[in-house]
């Protein structure tokens, strides 16, 4: 369990963006630590040394800030590397978010996001708003980039490519019938471009004139 200690109490109004910084510290604690339940407005002012008032301004829902907070831990660990190798830069982002998910509590909390996003409109709003979008839109670009230096096929469908790793990333969190580990990432990325590298051969059984 992390522990969450309020912030003391000092003279006069602190400013808006600590407080905000100290609302998001505190929700994360109680997600990492506890899940998705315990992100409360009362247990998240309480142990930011907030008013309910402030959250309330600020976020629609407590499933809204969980979300928020979420992506404000994650968001450093899970920057997209761009060396001008796309497999090196695949596989590097892919293991570091593998990483995060087994560790620290960060994978039953994404897990407990998604299944509450599907009955809560403001969760599932948030959360593509502050995570899954971001996220996806730095994948894109990289294999954009990729694809534009001829490290891809002009037709793959860069959408689905992306699909394919995440996607399998989560179902193994989702559904743990087999382990989530960073060899896996590596393989994922390898089967995913050695598949889509430019075809630079003909294929077996046909000569070209």
């Amino acid at each position: 369990m992390v522990e969450v200690t309020p912030p003391r109490r000092g003279r006069g109004r602190r400013p808006a963006a600590e407080v905000r910084a100290g609302v998001l510290r505190a929700a994360t604690g109680l997600l990492l630590g506890e899940g998705i339940k315990a992100v409360t407005f009362d247990r998240v002012a309480a142990a930011a040394g907030s008013s309910k008032m402030t959250l309330y301004k600020w976020w629609p829902s407590a499933g809204a800030l969980a979300a928020e907070a979420y992506f404000t831990h994650s968001e450093q660990q899970l920057e997209f590397p761009d060396t001008g190798d796309i497999r090196a830069d695949l596989t590097t982002q892919l293991r570091a978010f593998v990483r995060l998910l087994t560790g620290g509590g960060a994978g039953p909390a994404i897990a407990g996001l998604i299944g509450v996003a599907q009955t809560d409109p403001e969760l599932s709003a948030a959360f593509s708003r502050y995570y899954s979008a971001p996220r996806r839109a730095l994948a894109m670009a990289a294999v954009h980039r990729a694809r534009d230096r001829g490290q891809l096929r002009d037709d793959i469908d860069l959408g689905i490519l992306v699909d394919q790793l995440w996607g399998a990333c989560y179902h193994r969190l989702l559904i743990p019938d087999a382990p989530l580990t960073e060899e896996y990432a590596t393989a994922l990325v390898d089967n995913a471009l050695d598949g889509a590298r430019p075809r630079d051969t003909a294929p077996p059984g046909r000569h070209s004139h």
